[in-house]
């Protein structure tokens, strides 16, 4: 072997180890992706409501329109509109003179077939005495008695007059029947009025309770009827602008029958409104209660993602690794929502950050 085949061997092996020592250098000093800033949360396990959440509408409990029970002209208007109403109030008097007329004129004709009555008996007595001693025909007598069973009838039938005209004279003075709210009058001072029909004279709304009238479809009707067979149904109802103001309810009312071409159910709640917090004809929200579901896992809303595959959270480990985990969602709790299977308590998840996140890679929680 030369000289220069010996120099050559060692160049050649210097120059295989220096790349090979490069690449382990590279390797060790590849920069490493730092945590990514989350926020996590605990999971919980408490008892939650099962509920149905449905658009309803209220209706007033009682709704009564006042119309004239007898024709005349309006003299007098005793209440404004929109005034608060208690039974029995005086709302509007009609015309009376004319009919403390008819009542006089029946009690006079009461009075004058009542004299003729006493007479009639009066003579009576006087044939029956005569009739023993067989003074008067029998044919006389008769008539006698005929006399007083006329007279009698006459004073019912002026007794009744009277107590029409007298019925009629109270219909003057209208009151109302209910307590509750009036509406915008329809007629005005001086106005003529009569008892057709349609003529109405003013619209009066009790307001407490109040009814929230609602829909449930027929594939929860079964889960309604067991709720209902076992006492547990309840109702939250709630204004729109006021979502976090919900009040409760009874549920008063389950039609019989499926509405054919909705394939809905009606429902009705009462609620309390002594405060006349709703409004008959307003929309609200309604929150039907079926039951309890006992130790569920609950999760802050933001901790759900959803993917191709699914919804999902971001879980932390305790080496403060996340893991990917499919979830099966359940119903909203306010804020929280509860997780049916993949999560169990006491784990924690992610709630703010994923997009930092990748599966298996490093967290840091901050707030």
């Amino acid at each position: 072997m030369n000289k220069l085949s010996r120099i050559g061997w060692p160049v050649l092996a210097l120059s295989v180890v220096l790349p090979a020592c490069k690449r382990v250098q590279g390797a060790q000093s590849a920069p490493q992706r730092p945590p990514a800033p989350v926020s996590v949360a605990t999971a919980l396990e408490q008892d939650v409501p099962v509920y149905l959440d449905q658009i309803g509408k209220n209706a007033a409990p009682e709704v009564v329109t006042i119309q004239a029970q007898v024709p005349g002209r309006i003299v007098k208007i005793h209440f404004n509109d929109g005034a608060t109403i208690k039974r029995g109030d005086l709302l509007i008097t009609i015309d009376p003179r004319p009919y403390q007329a008819q009542l006089q004129s029946a009690q006079a004709s009461l009075g004058r077939n009542q004299a003729e009555l006493d007479l009639a008996r009066v003579e009576l007595q006087r044939v029956e005495r005569l009739i023993r001693d067989d003074a008067i025909s029998r044919q006389e007598y008769d008539s006698r008695r005929s006399a007083v069973a006329v007279a009698e009838a006459q004073v019912r039938l002026s007794a009744a007059a009277v107590a029409t005209a007298k019925l009629n004279l109270e219909y003057c003075f209208i009151h109302s029947p209910i307590d509750g709210r009036a509406g915008q009058r329809l007629v005005d001072l001086g106005n003529v009025v009569t008892p057709a029909a349609g003529n109405a004279l003013v619209v009066i709304q009790r307001l407490d309770p109040m009814y929230a009238d609602f829909t449930v479809a027929e594939n929860d009707l079964t889960a309604v009827q067991r709720s209902v067979a076992a006492g547990k149904a309840r109702v939250e109802v709630r204004l729109p602008d006021d979502p976090d103001g919900a009040r409760s309810g009874a549920l008063t009312f389950l039609d019989n029958a499926v509405q054919d071409g909705t394939g809905t159910v009606k429902l009705r709640a009462a609620v309390p409104n002594a405060d006349w917090r709703f409004w008959p004809g307003r929309f609200v929200k309604v929150r039907l209660v079926l039951g309890t579901q006992k130790g569920a896992v609950l999760v802050p809303a933001t901790a759900t993602q959803t993917s191709a595959k699914g919804p999902f959270v971001y879980v932390v480990k305790g080496d403060s690794t996340a893991e990917l985990r499919s979830v099966t969602v359940g119903q909203r709790q306010g804020d929280l929502v509860a997780v049916a299977e993949g999560l169990k308590g006491g784990e924690r998840v992610v709630t703010a950050g994923q997009l930092a996140v990748t599966p298996g890679g490093k967290v840091r929680s901050q707030p």
